[in-house]
């Protein structure tokens, strides 16, 4: 009888032990590299859930009183934690709601709108090209009206019909109601683009 290597019960038995060892070993790491991964996506979607919760917010427009510079449908993100100024588009909430409205004055400014609809802050008219139609709207304030500390006043662009800080329900909006600045539109897609 021929005793060779391939013809030895013995090697024959140690080689397949040995394939399946490397089989074995292969599996471990196929499992060691899926929970890898696993794991790797879950700290990934925790870093953007807390991403989303704690420095932007993502929004769909309805009813927007901020027209032609946001539609109703739009789909726009607002950073938190950016200065907000005049002329600059703020999210901030209102009766639970995100509402979204133009800065036009910040705390201790003075504003006046006359009946025409043209606006001063501290005695100087604003340059408003946003503004399609200007109007008085809706106004129970008292004009002038001085912005309280800690606190921005906001007009919608659509002037006639925006509910917004010239009235007494809404009044001022205080900081900590702000969701954040509109920076970006991001749908639909052929008006992709920052928001001014």
């Amino acid at each position: 009888m021929n005793n060779t290597p391939e013809n030895n019960p013995r090697t024959s038995l140690m080689e397949k032990l040995e394939q399946e060892l490397k089989l074995q070993e292969n599996k471990r790491d196929i499992k060691k590299a899926i929970f890898g991964t696993i794991k790797n996506l879950i700290v990934i979607a925790a870093v953007i859930v807390l991403i989303t919760n704690l420095l932007i917010s993502v929004m769909i427009v309805s009813r927007s009183s901020m027209n032609p510079v946001l539609q109703d449908g739009d789909i726009a993100v607002a950073v938190r934690w950016l200065g907000v100024k005049p002329g600059d588009t703020v999210a901030f909430y209102y009766n639970n709601i995100i509402q979204l409205k133009r800065v036009i004055a910040k705390e201790g400014d003075w504003v006046d709108i006359k009946e025409d609809g043209t606006v001063y802050v501290n005695n100087n008219m604003l340059s408003e090209p946003y503004v399609k139609e200007k109007s008085l709207g809706e106004c129970d304030i008292e004009l002038p009206y001085q912005v309280p500390v800690g606190s921005v006043f906001v007009m919608g662009d659509q002037r006639r019909t925006s509910v917004d800080s010239r009235l007494q329900e809404i009044g001022p909006v205080k900081k900590e109601n702000i969701v954040g600045k509109v920076i970006i539109r991001l749908w639909p897609l052929s008006r992709i683009g920052t928001v001014k």
